[in-house]
């Protein structure tokens, strides 16, 4: 699949690859050139991919309560919560992010490769006064991203933007649309996702992109900005074959409410899991990869899940599960990887990168 925007891409010198199911841009100019420029300045992400559902009515909150695992209903009206949706078995279906848009209105933000089963799922599980509407098809989003974001977009759009929280939003208007605008970010910095009518997609990325101050980055440069500050991908820390007990130590679930998936959670917390997530720091610019083994005097102690140069520090990073005696910082260990060689690496804490915008008020 394409969005709107491809052509665009195309022309633009992109390289494009298969993600989630869609043709998507890799990079322009470059991972690293745009990575400094998010960390520094301001980029723009097309993030059409992404799938958007809506939940209304007097039960939604009540369904959402026993689908998700974040509490639902201390969200206030233009708040945002991130959490998960989960099997039976407490493996991971998705993870996501649930905005309160009204008393009895709900927005969901779901991953692009998973849109088809959340969808399915969530419509399962739902009260028959429950409405749902999977917006995806006529819902266009970017991320503009960076610590100079607010002012770009202000001189672009021609008006103040709404003081928003982090992890908060508003319904507005921007050039000449009716927008959500919200403050949640993949980057760690301080930015903005806009989500506004599909077929407004190209006027909004010329419009943004037109001055020059705005730059295009691609899904390279937003996987090592998420890496650096250590949030997940689904399929890589996340997936239904494990609880997000191993990733997130028990954050993000409200474990006192009933929800889908809760009983296998409340095990994992209450008698540990055999390995978690770790962050290690490796000792030069050579990365690991996803699946690499994580050793211990030559024994398999644990897997990379990703990993990557962080070029905001100058060496290579990377997470992984291991096993639960060898999380504490500090811990040295080595990577096997490609050509047989071994990389030694450190477990350190989380985030690798702790300078990002994103909480600043």
């Amino acid at each position: 699949m394409k969005t709107p925007l491809y052509d665009i891409h195309a022309k633009l010198g992109a390289r494009m690859a298969p993600f989630g199911g869609w043709d998507m841009p890799i990079q322009y100019e470059g991972i690293l050139a745009e990575h400094e420029q998010t960390r520094k300045r301001t980029s723009i992400f097309d993030i059409c991919h992404m799938g958007e559902f809506e939940l209304r009515g007097p039960t939604a909150e009540k369904d959402l309560e026993r689908l998700l695992t974040q509490n639902i209903a201390t969200i206030k009206p233009g708040q945002a919560r991130y959490g998960y949706l989960l099997r039976d078995d407490g493996g991971v279906i998705d993870d996501l992010t649930c905005y309160r848009l009204g008393t009895d209105r709900f927005f969901l933000v779901v991953n692009a490769g998973t849109r088809e089963g959340d969808a399915a799922w969530i419509r399962a599980h739902l009260s028959a006064q429950t409405i749902f509407e999977d917006l995806s098809p006529r819902t266009g989003k970017l991320d503009i991203q960076g610590p100079t974001s607010r002012d770009k977009i202000e001189k672009v759009v021609g008006t103040k933007l709404p003081e928003l929280k982090y992890f908060f939003s508003a319904e507005c208007e921007l050039l000449g649309e009716k927008c959500l605008l919200s403050r949640t970010g993949y980057t760690g910095e301080w930015g903005y996702e806009i989500y506004f009518p599909r077929e407004q997609t190209v006027r909004f990325w010329e419009t943004f992109t037109a001055s020059g101050t705005i730059k295009p980055a691609g899904l390279g440069a937003r996987d090592t900005l998420r890496l650096e500050v250590a949030y997940p991908l689904y399929g890589h820390e996340l997936g239904p074959d494990q609880t997000p007990v191993a990733a997130a130590h028990g954050m993000f679930m409200d474990i006192s409410k009933d929800f889908i998936g809760r009983a296998a959670c409340a095990r994992d917390l209450e008698k540990g899991c055999p390995r978690y997530l770790a962050g290690l720091r490796l000792e030069s610019k050579r990365a690991a990869r996803s699946h690499d083994k994580v050793l211990l005097d030559s024994k398999a102690v644990g897997e990379i899940t990703s990993g990557s140069l962080a070029p905001s520090l100058g060496i290579a990073v990377a997470l992984a599960y291991i096993d639960a005696v060898l999380c504490a910082p500090g811990t040295k260990l080595e990577i096997a990887v490609a050509g047989g060689k071994t990389l030694p690496a450190m477990v350190v804490e989380l985030p690798f990168y702790k300078d990002g915008t994103a909480r600043k008020k």
